[in-house]
Order: structure tokens, then sequence, then C-alpha cells
């Protein structure tokens, strides 16, 4: 099966089919009879129903890597998999253009651990080396950043990963499978937040780690230990969403890229941010790593645009976190996923009150163009 569209229907699938069923059906118990001592029991906490099993092949044939595990959210997988590459005395680099909850983690907790991390403003060789220490262990990326959709130099990290033999981690929520496939490029852990892109309608929460067996082995005993597993009925619903994925995604990248062209000339916004834009810093990036330029886009309201009626006057989008659903939603990352980072830190991102990130969701273009472009205009009179 060589294409993501047939690969999402099909791969995983038991064979044959559970009493003939054609949709997976959900194994609603937590245990399973145990007959041989020598084999490991069946048990919901360690992510090995069928029900898992049949998603960890699945997504493994999606990310192109030859393991996944599925976790209780996109934080279980991040968290799972630094704690099991990473121990006392280790030390992580990453972009400082973050997610806040992988932020809160570096600065909170992993240092209870005695790991350290070092975030990096720049995106280049030389900066990355800058930040390496003699105990450095892994190289820690965002496909598409959350949330200035920035498009780092994956390939470069690779080879400066290979080079100073370190481990690659890199959360690929934003661009999705369908967008890119970062195990293809050379990273050694791919991270997802499921609840996103992949479970893609907005009703369950789940992570996924992908990658070599040798890591997702580690990954497997740690979810076990932290008991961050995901329930089999959660299973069924993520299992279902992949098999729409390939048609649900490419629709929002070819809606956030009509948004987007159409509302960067707005006299209410002082920029939109999106891969698929000319003006975009890391466009020809984009254009050579992406097979799509993603769902997501960020603007920044003009400082003559007021923000509460621009909000008020939007009909279509829902306002609220997360992203990635059949709904557009839209939300402000001060007050969201960026709500618990240091204010200074977040100035330095270029995340302020103004930056409004959108989702796109499946709605027609024009209607979503007519009224943002309403909102825009109701924000100026406002």
């Amino acid at each position: 099966m060589s294409t993501l569209d047939t690969q999402s229907i099909h791969a995983g699938e038991p064979d044959p089919r559970i009493e003939g069923a054609v949709s997976m059906p959900v194994f609603q118990t937590a245990t399973y009879t145990h007959d041989d001592p020598d084999d490991e029991p069946r048990y919901v906490r360690y992510n090995n129903s069928p029900n898992h099993e049949a998603l960890h092949d699945k997504l493994a044939a999606l990310t192109q890597t030859e393991s996944a595990l599925v976790t209780a959210s996109g934080m279980a997988a991040i968290s799972s998999a630094l704690l099991s590459v990473l121990e006392t005395g280790d030390h992580l680099v990453a972009p400082r253009s973050l997610y806040g909850g992988t932020l809160a983690l570096l600065d909170d907790l992993l240092p209870q651990f005695g790991i350290a991390h070092t975030l990096v403003a720049e995106d280049t060789p030389e900066a990355w080396a800058a930040a390496l220490q003699p105990n450095t262990k892994v190289l820690y990326a965002e496909s598409i950043t959350n949330p200035r959709l920035e498009v780092l130099d994956l390939t470069g990290m690779v080879d400066f990963a290979e080079e100073h033999a370190l481990t690659t981690v890199i959360d690929n929520t934003f661009a999705s499978p369908v967008n890119l496939r970062p195990a293809s490029l050379g990273f050694d852990v791919v991270l997802h937040s499921a609840t996103k892109y992949l479970g893609g309608h907005s009703d369950l929460a789940a992570g996924v780690v992908a990658g070599a067996s040798e890591h997702l082995g580690d990954v497997h005993q740690t979810t076990k230990l932290l008991g961050g597993m995901l329930d089999p009925r959660a299973c069924g619903l993520l299992h279902r969403s992949l098999k729409t994925i390939g048609v649900r995604v490419r629709k929002q990248n070819a809606t956030a890229r009509a948004l987007a062209s159409a509302l960067a000339d707005h006299d209410g916004v002082e920029r939109v941010h999106h891969p698929s834009l000319p003006s975009h810093a890391h466009h020809d990036r984009a254009r050579t790593l992406l097979d799509g330029f993603g769902g997501m886009v960020g603007l920044e309201l003009a400082p003559q645009t007021d923000v509460d009626p621009f909000f008020d006057a939007l009909s279509l989008p829902l306002r609220a976190p997360s992203l990635g659903g059949v709904e557009t939603l839209v939300s402000q990352p001060v007050h969201t996923s960026h709500k618990n980072v240091d204010p200074a830190v977040r100035q330095a991102m270029g995340i302020t009150d103004r930056f409004v990130r959108v989702s796109v969701g499946l709605e027609g273009p024009d209607d979503l163009t007519e009224d943002f472009t309403a909102a825009l205009d109701a924000g100026l009179d406002g």
C-alpha cells in the first residue's frame, strides 16, 4: 500500500476481520484472561488491547516508522518520550518557539529529574552549536511551530544531530502525517497530539509516539509506569477518524491557504502567518519540505483593530482552544496555549494579545472569508 489514503483505511485492520465486523469493534474491558504465564498479559494500562494494537499498526504505516504507540494525550506523548530518552544529568536543546505546555514541561517538571535545557532563538547550525553542552543528548523541534507557524530547517537539524550523536525528537502535530513524515527526513522520535488532526472531530484526547522499535520499547515501559494509556473507546474514535485524515487535512490546507491570501491585504490585519504566503519567512523551505502548508493561520491584528469587536462579530468560528477539528476555532494564545508562559518570553516569541490563532475547519472557503472579513471590518469600526 503506497498512498496515505489507502493506508489510513486498510493498514492495521485485523485479518480476518473480527467476527466479520467491517469496523474495528471496541473491546470495552480492562483485563483479559491470561493462560500463558510466559507472555505479557493483556491489560488496558499496558496499551496492548486489540484496539491499541490495531491503532499502533495503522499509525506506524501513516508515520512511516517501525513502531507507534498511543497515549492519553499529546502531553502524555511528549512527556513519556522525553522521560524515556533523557535521564538525570542530560541536557536538551530546542527552539525558543514551542507550544506552551512543552515549555512548561521543560521549565517546571524536567528540572525536578535533573534534566536541563537550552532554548535557541536562531534557526542556524551556529546557534545550535553554541547551545551544545557536553551532556546534550536530545535535539527537539516542532515541524510547524505553535502558534507562529515557523518552518524550521529540519534537514539541517537532522544533519547536525547526526554529526553530534544527538537523538532527534519532533512534534509533528501541526503538519500531520498528510503534510510531513519526519521519520523520512531522519528524525528518531515523532510525536503527535492526536487530539488535533488525527482525531479531527474535537471529541477525543490522545497522543502518539512513533519511531524505531528501540526507542518505542522504552517509551512503552514509561507509559506503563506513568499510566498514560488510551481508553479503548477513545481508541475506537481515533481508529475511525484516521480513515478520513487525508481528505480532511487536504481540504483544511486549501481553505487555510485561501483564507490567508484573502486576508493578507485587509486593513484590519498587520500580518498574516501561513507558510503558503510568499511573504512568509520560510515559504521556500515549506515548499520543499511539506506536501501541504497546513490548516493553521496566524493573524496579527493591526493597531487600529479593536480585538473584542472582532471576536464578537465572528459567526462561524468558535472561540475555543485546541485545533484540527471539522469546525473552525479561533483563540488568543496569550489566554490559551501560552497563558502560563512568562510574559517576557511570550513577548520575545512575538505572541501578544493581538495575535489570533485560527484552526481552519471544513466550512466553505468563501463563507469563512466573508465571515472573517466582516469581523475585521467590525473591529475597525469598533
